[in-house]
């Protein structure tokens, strides 16, 4: 969190990675977007922190696309509900979903569940149960961003491609 202090004011800061409840005091208000919000009670908490700080703080829903065991997310017959109930929390803004699709060696593997995000959250829109703004899909990587964005990425992760790999990996 030093370079989030440092460059405060010169950049925008996405909060990525699996958030728990008891951390959302350390990031609500000191990030632009928090993409892993993967449950209604850290919705909830998040709501919390933030109408203390009066600010209204914008997070992604993170929906487990392939119900993959192990990963983090909300189930995709459940996201429908779940915007339904985010939409009476007045502290946070619901910008749309994010979802980290099964690993595959070819990019186009994956297609198929970023569509299926995508058709999700038209869906969602369809209802008339989400916010005016909800629009964004968080998805594709480094790997796999070029179909994520034909897909209909709004906001693809690709530290990987910048950066290279982490130390260690």
């Amino acid at each position: 969190m030093p370079k989030v202090h440092a460059l405060e004011k010169e950049a925008q800061w996405h909060f990525i990675g699996h958030l728990q409840s008891n951390k959302a005091k350390y990031v609500v208000g000191k990030f632009e977007l928090i993409h892993s919000v993967d449950s209604i009670e850290l919705s909830e908490e998040i709501n919390s922190k933030a109408q203390k700080k009066e600010i209204i703080q914008s997070i992604l829903l993170e929906v487990n696309i392939s119900g993959e065991k192990g990963k983090f997310g909300v189930m995709p017959d459940e996201v429908m509900e779940i915007v339904k109930a985010m939409s009476g929390l007045t502290a946070v803004s619901l910008k749309g979903l994010m979802t980290i699709p099964p690993y595959s060696e070819s990019p186009d593997d994956v297609r198929p569940w970023f569509r299926m995000l995508r058709e999700l959250r038209d869906n969602v829109m369809r209802h008339g149960v989400c916010p005016a703004d909800f629009r964004e899909l968080s998805m594709g990587m480094s790997g796999d961003f070029e179909v994520a964005i034909e897909e209909g990425a709004t906001v693809v992760r690709i530290g990987t491609a910048i950066f290279g790999n982490r130390k260690g990996s």
